[in-house]
């Protein structure tokens, strides 16, 4: 098969924490012809989808990743190759929302994973929305004299984040009589102009945030992010750590209640946030945390995806 990743830049991959090469070096494993491209590289000829790509390989050295540069970039049609993998990373931007546009003129003609309108229906921070027996109690309001209510309203301290935040960014506690909460409000919503989102807040995350990992609706199993000593974010990118995790028998039924939405909606790998068997996020765009689990369970679930691909991409 040849598979385009739809990605960032070679230079901001790890080697040993990032589930896109993962899934290249899976691919590669089985014979698959992996190509990179960035956003920007996406465009429309008569009607057409394409990108200009680089094929990429994987090495047993540093650099790990490289493109294979000789006979210079290739223009595939994108309703002629296997599969094409939505992996850029946050924010979802003006330039997201047309690369997602682009690639929904491949519909029905080859693989999308995610699928475009998925990802454009499916804001990260909102899509729990869809499960409200799942979810904190929240608010998704730009009104500030009522973020500062419901935190009254659910013990006086409440978790305030952007809607557009990826990584932990602009994730803050807030709390009724703290002098810089106001302060703190106003810059989010910038100043009541901004929708944010506020969720009650949820003791157990200082045990840590369990991202549960899933493959077409089914768990491929689940990781647990440790929140530093000084922090209560747990997300890798801010210095939390990962530990092994299982899931308990209440995050399976929610699996089976969030399933068919995720099917329905075209979001085949997707990344459940849970905090104390609550549902607080649903990563859509970029989930990580494939490689940390296949370390834990001693699998390579990056296989699963590209068997999943495998099974189901168009046969030319």
């Amino acid at each position: 098969m040849r598979l385009v990743f739809v990605m960032d830049p070679l230079d901001r991959v790890t080697h040993d924490k990032d589930t896109t090469f993962a899934f290249i070096q899976a691919a590669q494993a089985r014979g698959h012809e992996s190509h990179h491209c960035l956003l920007r590289d996406l465009y429309i000829e008569d009607g057409e989808p394409w990108a200009v790509t680089h094929p990429v390989d994987i090495l047993a050295a540093p650099p790990w990743i490289t493109l294979r540069r000789e006979g210079g970039p290739v223009k595939l049609r994108l309703a002629d190759v296997e599969a094409v993998f939505m992996r850029k990373d946050p924010p979802f931007d003006r330039a997201y929302l047309y690369a997602t546009l682009i690639l929904e003129r491949a519909r029905g003609r080859t693989l999308l994973i995610n699928d475009p309108r998925g990802l454009r229906d499916a804001n990260e921070k909102l899509y729990a929305l869809n499960f409200p027996e799942w979810t904190p109690h929240t608010l998704v309001t730009a009104d500030r004299d009522m973020v500062h209510a419901f935190c009254r309203e659910h013990g006086g301290v409440a978790m305030v984040k952007p809607l557009d935040g990826a990584g932990g960014m602009g994730v803050i506690q807030i709390k009724t009589g703290d002098k810089n909460a106001r302060a703190i409000v106003d810059m989010l919503t910038h100043e009541g102009r901004h929708l944010i989102i506020v969720q009650e807040f949820l003791p157990s995350v200082t045990a840590g945030d369990k991202r549960v990992l899933l493959l077409d609706g089914e768990p491929l199993g689940a990781i647990l992010r440790v929140p530093r000593g000084d922090e209560l974010r747990s997300n890798i990118h801010v210095g939390g750590s990962v530990v092994p995790a299982e899931l308990t028998d209440r995050e399976r039924e929610m699996v089976r209640a969030v399933a068919p939405r995720l099917r329905a909606d075209g979001l085949v790998f997707v990344g459940l946030d849970v905090i104390g068997e609550r549902l607080t996020e649903v990563n859509v765009t970029s989930p990580t945390g494939i490689q940390e689990l296949g370390r834990f369970t001693g699998t390579r679930p990056s296989d699963r995806i590209i068997e999943w691909v495998e099974a189901h991409a168009p046969k030319r």
